[in-house]
């Protein structure tokens, strides 16, 4: 069986690194850096300064993760516009499950 995680090339200050992450974590993060105006090496070069402990590819998933969490947290106070996007899809999974 393939495995889900891939080795990626990412460059964070300057230097070359590679992360081990599955495709859903890899988009995700690519997806924030493009919501935020920044590249992806200026994303990661963050994530890497910021941590505290444990390695690069697990700094990102809970960096992803911490992102959704906030997201999640701004819809239900109703901060955000896409309450009724989200509770679309929500209805059209469970439909289809």
């Amino acid at each position: 069986m393939k495995s889900l995680v891939a080795k990626r090339s990412v460059v964070a200050a300057g230097h070359k690194t590679s992360v081990s992450l599955e495709d859903a974590f890899w988009n995700s993060l690519k997806e924030i850096a493009s919501g935020r105006n920044i590249t992806l090496s200026d994303l990661v070069t963050a994530i890497d300064s910021e941590r505290r402990q444990g390695n690069l590819s697990s700094a990102i998933r809970l960096f992803v993760l911490d992102f959704c969490r906030n997201k999640l947290a701004d819809v239900q106070a109703g901060r955000d516009g896409l309450a009724g996007n989200l509770a679309m899809k929500a209805e059209a999974v469970t439909q289809s499950a």
